[in-house]
């Protein structure tokens, strides 16, 4: 079974743009749940733009599935709070400080010692890891030698390419994906992830442990209503 993480740091950013606490971001976090999500993503990042640091806190608090924490660790505060709030998983990602959303994943071989400490304090807290990654068999595999539990995909040339032509646009990601599993990594998906392309890559990766979906998602929620959108994406799925 391929799991459905929501991120909600749309949710957040809506929630800042006024100042309040309207959406608020626990609340819609539970719902998620309720509707059918079988886990919840945030990505903090240092400007705390969308969610919050406190954020994370109050959501290890009340949060019943997989949570899932993402960032970049350059920080030590994004280390510090990922091993006070213990999530399910944490997926480190090498976002520049400022970006607008992630647009690579981690060169594993370049960074090897640097991903193999913070890998080995992660776990040593019982927490998974991910590293997000291209859809590279050699990236894959550096993941692996550094110790990683998973890689996540990073999609976003996949959903790019997907209505030119959806059979090339998926061939590196399969390649990628074997490779994870040829040398033992679970494997999670996720960026630019939607209702138009998402069954398509679970039909041709069957294998996969995880998606994390957020605009998109929260996108279509506007006009088809969250619990709706939740119960169609899972069975986008569904195979």
């Amino acid at each position: 079974m391929t799991r459905l993480s929501v991120n909600i740091n749309k949710i957040a950013t809506l929630r800042n743009s006024r100042g309040g606490d309207n959406p608020n971001v626990l609340k819609v976090a539970l719902d998620c749940e309720r509707f059918g999500a079988q886990g919840i993503t945030v990505h903090p990042r240092p400007d705390e733009r969308h969610i919050r640091y406190q954020d994370v806190y109050d959501l290890k608090e009340v949060v019943t599935t997989e949570f899932n924490i993402e960032g970049n660790p350059s920080e030590r505060k994004f280390i510090d709070l990922v091993l006070a709030t213990k999530p399910d998983q944490v997926t480190l990602v090498p976002d520049a400080l400022g970006a607008i959303t992630s647009n690579a994943g981690w060169d594993t071989i370049a960074n090897r010692y640097l991903l193999t400490e913070l890998i080995q304090e992660f776990k040593a807290a019982n927490i998974r890891v991910s590293v997000f990654v291209d859809p590279d068999p050699v990236m894959v595999e550096g993941a692996q030698i550094c110790g990683a539990d998973r890689v996540e995909l990073y999609t976003e040339p996949y959903a790019a390419y997907y209505f030119e032509n959806r059979q090339k646009a998926v061939i590196p990601f399969v390649k990628a994906a074997e490779k994870a599993q040829e040398v033992g990594l679970g494997l999670n998906a996720g960026h630019d992830l939607s209702l138009d392309n998402l069954r398509f890559l679970k039909q041709c990766i069957p294998w996969m442990d995880e998606v994390s979906i957020g605009h998109a998602l929260i996108a279509d929620a506007l006009y088809l209503g969250l619990e709706n959108t939740i119960q169609m994406y899972l069975r986008e799925l569904e195979l």
